[in-house]
């Protein structure tokens, strides 16, 4: 059971009807996708099974099943932090197409006026 005694639901919440064509055209218009009829009959089909399918999900018994962040037991693999040297400027800007001094030279992208 969930919290306050109740099965948990899972993404959507009692979606008993289908995605109709309709949602799919509001959706593209939204997101500005031009799709074929085509593709809106296709889509709506394709996503109509996906929510049958996480219906599915609903009907099983999760009591006293705990959350999981991940399936598989991970650890961190980061390693610690070091000081190390540097390459130096000269072998930083040793195959820059341009420079000025010790800096890279880059081509101007925005004007005087605007920042």
């Amino acid at each position: 059971m969930g919290r306050g005694g109740q099965t948990p639901r899972f993404f959507f919440r009692d979606m008993e009807k289908k995605i109709d064509q309709d949602q799919v055209r509001k959706v593209a218009k939204l997101a500005r996708l031009e799709l074929e009829e085509r593709e809106v009959e296709e889509f709506a089909g394709q996503l109509s099974s996906i929510i049958e399918y996480v219906e599915k999900m609903n009907e099983l018994d999760t009591a006293g099943v705990e959350p999981l962040a991940h399936c598989l037991p991970i650890s961190n693999v980061l390693r610690e932090d070091s000081v190390k040297g540097s390459i130096g400027t000269e072998a930083a800007l040793a195959n820059a197409p341009q420079r000025d001094g010790e800096f890279f030279k880059v081509p101007k992208i925005l004007d005087a006026g605007g920042a």
